[in-house]
This record gives structure tokens, sequence and C-alpha cells, in this order.
């Protein structure tokens, strides 16, 4: 099964880049754009809560921070979007920091707590500094990406597509990188048992410093497109309703997976537009599938392949050790 899983993947992101080619629907490409992006953010989400299990609930944060970075800086400073760019992922950056130092022993519930409070904290100060945020009414007609001239607006937001493609493309490579890196196996050695990692002399609170930076990096890039891409940012970036969202791509894709937040993010993208018209009822029925989901496959949709194919194995009577 390991071949034409790894072939699955390129075959994917040709289509992908060949959509718009062949596809010139402005709806399914916003819904893609949109796709690309939660993956990408939830990606790096996966980091410290798949990867390094730790509850940080304050990523979605990092992800509202650059949008407003991105926003702020080139609506209200007057500065180009591609400094724009930059500014956002230094500031998700910096913030992912700020949110660990307080977490660096702390465990558990108190982790979620701290985290959660940050982005509280963050959305009463977008709220209360009005000439800088815009207060409740966010920024809005934010300057588009321009790029030789030609807008990334320009035939039905073909520059946001590509670049939303080469974003979970950088994002995808970066964790993957980062996961089979030594680094990666010490922060997962953390996760699984820590009283062992740190008697074989791991540092648990500087490699705990080090994971949240690293999962900071790519949400400040992922806000800052988001922003251009919408040309606003709105208090509703702090909300528990994005928190939710992404969560429920964690866990319906495969936490702690390279492939599964991706996963995850297509078909709760997917099917959230696809039962638009239900309103608040379609909420009942994503729970409802991601409880089926966890129910079946506890590992996500990653992790159904292999009992899928051991359901088939014993329905058509073939031996066990012949599956592998």
């Amino acid at each position: 099964m390991t071949q034409p899983v790894r072939l699955v993947w390129p075959l994917v992101l040709a289509c992908l880049a060949i959509l718009p080619l062949v596809n010139a629907d402005s709806y399914l490409r916003h819904v893609v754009i949109v796709a690309l992006l939660y993956a990408s953010l939830v990606s790096s989400w996966n980091l410290t809560l798949g990867v390094a299990g730790l509850f940080n609930f304050g990523h979605m944060a990092f992800f509202a921070i650059g949008a407003y970075a991105a926003a702020i800086s080139t609506q209200t400073f007057g500065l180009s979007p591609w400094i724009g760019f930059p500014i956002a992922i230094a500031s998700s950056l910096v913030a992912s920091v700020v949110v660990c130092l307080p977490v660096l022993r702390l465990k558990g519930i108190y982790v979620v707590l701290v985290t959660f409070a940050f982005g509280q904290l963050c959305y009463q100060v977008v709220l209360n500094q009005r000439d800088i945020t815009g207060g409740t009414f966010g920024i809005v007609s934010i300057p588009p990406l321009q790029l030789f001239g030609h807008s990334f607006a320009e035939n039905l937001n073909l520059g946001y597509y590509y670049a939303a493609l080469l974003l979970l493309v950088l994002s995808t490579a970066y964790v993957k990188r980062l996961i089979a890196s030594e680094f990666g196996r010490t922060v997962i050695a953390l996760r699984d048992n820590e009283t062992y990692a740190v008697s074989r002399g791991v540092a648990a609170a500087r490699n705990r410093l080090l994971i949240f930076a690293a999962s900071g990096l790519f949400p400040g890039a992922v806000g800052a497109l988001y922003a251009f891409y919408v040309r606003s940012a709105s208090p509703d970036l702090f909300g528990f309703s994005l928190i939710t969202l992404g969560l429920s791509m964690l866990l319906v894709g495969g936490i702690g997976t390279l492939w599964g937040p991706l996963i995850g993010a297509a078909v709760l993208t997917v099917v959230s537009e696809l039962m638009a018209d239900l309103g608040p009822a379609r909420y009942l029925v994503i729970a409802v599938m991601i409880v089926a989901v966890l129910r079946f496959f506890p590992g996500g949709l990653a992790g159904a392949g292999l009992p899928l194919a051991r359901l088939f194995g014993r329905a058509t009577g073939k031996p066990r050790e012949q599956e592998h």
C-alpha cells in the first residue's frame, strides 16, 4: 500500500495545479482557496497540538495577528503588501514565543487556559484600539497583492489561488522535514514519555519554546494572504468558532499525522460549503460526522486505510500476514 499512497499526493498536487486552467467557476475557486489556506493553517497547528502533544489553543490567534499585522502595515501605514508579509510572519512568530513563556512549566488544562486567554486578550486589544485596528468594524479595503503590475485578484483570483497552493506546498514540506529531523524526534520523545526523555538529557522547556516558535511561522503568512485575499481583517478571526473549526479539521483528518490536517481541511471545507443552506443546523451535522469518524477511525481519516484494508482482507478471506 505504501507505493500507491506515495503516488496519490503528487497526483492531487498536479490536479490542483491544472484545476484553474480547466475550470473557471469562481465559487469553486473560492472554496479551493479557502481549503488550501485552512490546510496550511491547521498543518502548522498540528506541530504543537499533535506532534508535541501541547494543548495550544492560541494558534488561531497567531493567524489573526498575522492578518491584522498585514492589514495595519498596508492600509494604515501605506506600506507595500510585500513588506506586509514579513511583518505578519514576524508578528506571528513573536506572539507564539510570548504565549509560550508562561506555559513552559505548565501541563494539561493549564496550557489550554493560558493559550486560550491569550487569544481573548488579543481580541480585547483589537476592540479597544479603534484608531489602529478599526474596533468592531475591523480593517477594510486592504490593497490587493500585485506582481509586475498585475493584481492577484485578476482572472477570478488566479494569483491568490496559486499563492495559496504554493503556501500549502511550502508548509507541508516544512512540517515534514521538521518532524523527520532530530529536533522533531526529540519533541515526539517528550510527548510520549517526558520523564524518560528528560532523564536522557533532553531540555523540555527549551524544546517546548522552539516547537511553539516553529508552529508560529506559517500562521502569519496564512493570515497575511487571507487578509489580502478577502481585503479585510475583522475581530471574528479571534472568535471561538474559528478555533472549533480548526480543531475539528485536525480531529477528522488525524491529529499528529502529516497528511491528516490536509485531509481534514479539505473535507470539512467542502462539507461546510455544501450544507451552507442549512444555516446553523450544519454545525450539528458536522458534529455528528466528527463523532462518527472518531468512533470508527480513532486516528482520523488519514489512518483509515489500514483498518479498511484489514476489513477487506477478512471479507475476502485473505490471510492477515498477506495484508502487509
